[in-house]
């Protein structure tokens, strides 16, 4: 199984979903995942901001997830030099046995265009990162997910059940 998660932030709670499917094409979710996070900790000036990892990891723990690949929303290296993102800190959490790919709606300064995937004629693209997979691999899922416009349909899941975890 394949899983797309998305973390929402409400002050210092969050709320994390997982939408599962088995087919990159697939317009629906298998089956869905929801973690309330009670305290996330506020990140100190001048370090990374891994809240998001900890959210998945308790997603995944609570739900006894073992996923063959993970998408986030977010980036996996944030630039040319592979300057670890969320999602390099995910994948190397999972011992470097899960994949993940981070899909993101802005770029970042210094990423290079290789990363950029479009889904829609005269639509700004996405932006694709990932680890554990080639990026052409990585791309060519992306563009082939359900969804006529620029943005996936499960991405759009997975977003709504974090903000409405209710």
């Amino acid at each position: 199984m394949k899983l797309f998660v998305a973390v929402h932030w409400e002050g210092t709670q969050a709320s994390a979903a997982a939408v599962a499917f088995d087919a990159w094409d697939a317009a629906e979710a298998t089956k869905t995942f929801r973690t309330r996070i009670a305290h996330v900790d506020t990140v100190e000036r001048g370090q990374p901001d891994l809240r998001a990892l900890h959210c998945v990891m308790q997603l995944l723990v609570e739900h006894r997830l073992a996923p063959e690949l993970l998408l986030i929303e977010g980036f996996v290296h944030l630039d040319a030099e592979d300057s670890p993102g969320v999602g390099q800190h995910l994948f190397q959490t999972l011992g470097g046995r899960v994949p993940v790919v981070g899909i993101s709606k802005k770029g970042l300064v210094g990423l290079p265009a290789q990363c950029e995937v479009v889904r829609e004629d005269e639509a700004p693209p996405l932006f694709v990162t990932c680890a554990g997979l080639d990026i052409g691999a990585a791309k060519a899922r992306v563009r082939s997910m359900h969804g006529r416009k620029r943005v996936p349909t499960l991405m759009k899941l997975a977003a709504r059940l974090a903000k409405n975890p209710d």
